[in-house]
């Protein structure tokens, strides 16, 4: 047994807690939890814990069900919600086959085996997210069928005696007492919308990290009487929630993406980084905006990008190279602005980082950066310059993913095709539906 083992088992003890929860997702990122009484982690860590994955999203077929979860002690953290007395704890899981080898479906484990890729390449990928939300009134909406916002703030408002303000201060509290570093937290643009930016760590940790804040963020919410919610598009005339992340790669201590005297201070390293994100951005859409709702903020406007560009400190483009710091060149790094707070991190990281790869080992070559303001060209500007759009839905993204090359080798074909089959079956439900806007805008008139 390993010391980190150990640690987690007298921790146990000395603390009392009472239950352990394992935690992992499914290819869609909904979080998965099974109560472990602590007697049993001890076997957990030798052998895992049986389940069957067949009843889980994309882990396992019923031919071949049984399944385990193997607990990752370096994820161990007290869960404070839970309270003091009989204290809750949880651990995140790596999921396995019976025969002990990592599955081929965890999401998890795709992330591990990208970042491996990286690691064989020399690279270390470090990530930084901004993740936005909503915070309602509650979970009903209101007499006009729209959400209610908890208040009709706007961008970095200072509300006085805000709901907002109250709830950030809880929730940065409880994310910092479960290990999670914060960086800000301030009012975004939309009424109700918050933005809550996470100190950068490995890729592992930051979409372990997101999957608990996911969780801390519901429950402040519910013990204040509201109610948060990650929908990429709650409200039609306000900003979507998006997740822009940063990225960067370091050689040991060195920072792979900056070179001193170079335009932006970006070292080709990073230009063919970013090749290969704009390259296979549509390929990989669906993955980073996973749902029908994705689309309507891809395509709603408020500063979400929806053509494949990069620019350096420009807002309307899909890529942003952020203002160089002279003397903080280990600080150099791009920020990808497409990627939706619902997103499964585990597996939208991966993409981005196998896409980003795929540019250093092809030197891809960078197209000229975006000075304008995309948003404002017309059509025949964005295509003359190279500006390409991002898929206009679901069904247009999935379609461009079922014709991709990379995206098999990236996620294993596995999670490939259960992860194509889940939004098959999202896109087919949705198209059927009779919405209230068909029912407002025909009815009376047909």
């Amino acid at each position: 047994m390993d010391r980190q083992q150990e640690f987690v088992l007298r921790t146990i003890e000395e603390r009392d807690v009472r239950f352990v929860r394992l935690w992992f997702t499914d290819v869609v990122g909904s979080l998965k939890s099974v109560a472990l009484a602590p007697a049993e982690v001890e076997g957990a860590f030798e052998e895992g814990l049986g389940f069957d994955g067949s009843s889980i999203e994309g882990l396992a077929r019923v031919f071949e069900s049984d399944m385990l979860a193997q607990p990752d002690p370096a994820t161990f953290q007290i869960l404070p919600w839970r309270g003091e007395t009989e204290a809750t704890s949880r651990m995140f899981c790596d999921i396995l086959t019976p025969d002990g080898e990592p599955s081929a479906a965890d999401p998890r484990n795709v992330l591990k085996r990208n970042l491996a890729k990286a690691a064989d390449m020399g690279f270390t990928c470090y990530t930084h997210p901004e993740i936005e939300f909503y915070l309602l009134k509650s979970q009903q909406p209101g007499p006009d069928g729209a959400p209610v916002p908890v208040d009709e703030g706007g961008y970095f408002d200072h509300v006085p005696g805000g709901v907002a303000q109250d709830f950030r201060r809880t929730a940065v509290t409880m994310l910092e007492s479960v290990g999670i570093s914060v960086e800000f937290s301030h009012h975004e643009a939309g009424p109700g919308q918050n933005e809550i930016d996470l100190r950068y760590a490995d890729a592992l940790q930051t979409a372990d990290n997101i999957m608990t804040f996911r969780t801390v963020i519901k429950e402040v919410a519910l013990q204040q009487g509201t109610y948060a919610t990650f929908m990429p598009k709650p409200f039609t005339a306000h900003p979507g929630s998006g997740m822009h992340t940063h990225f960067s790669l370091f050689e040991g201590d060195t920072n792979a993406f900056y070179e001193a005297g170079a335009e932006f201070q970006l070292s080709e390293t990073a230009r063919q980084f970013i090749a290969g994100i704009l390259k296979h951005a549509p390929e990989f859409t669906a993955v980073t905006n996973q749902f029908v709702n994705s689309y309507k903020r891809l395509w709603g406007g408020g500063e979400a990008p929806s053509y494949l560009s990069w620019g350096h400190n420009n807002r309307s483009a899909l890529v942003r190279v952020p203002l160089y710091k002279p003397g903080k060149g280990q600080s150099a790094r791009i920020e990808y602005r497409g990627i939706d707070s619902a997103a499964n991190p585990y597996l939208a990281y991966a993409v981005l980082l196998g896409a980003g790869l795929k540019g250093i080992e092809e030197g891809y070559q960078l197209p000229a950066a975006a000075e304008d303001d995309i948003w404002s060209l017309s059509s025949a500007e964005r295509r003359a310059m190279g500006h390409d759009p991002l898929p206009a839905s679901l069904h247009d993204a999935i379609r461009t993913m079922e014709d991709s090359e990379l995206m098999p080798q990236i996620l294993g074909e596995q999670v490939f095709e259960h992860f194509l089959r889940n939004k098959r079956a999202e896109w087919q439900d949705y198209r059927l539906q009779v919405t209230p806007y068909e029912l407002q805008r025909n009815l009376a008139i047909l």
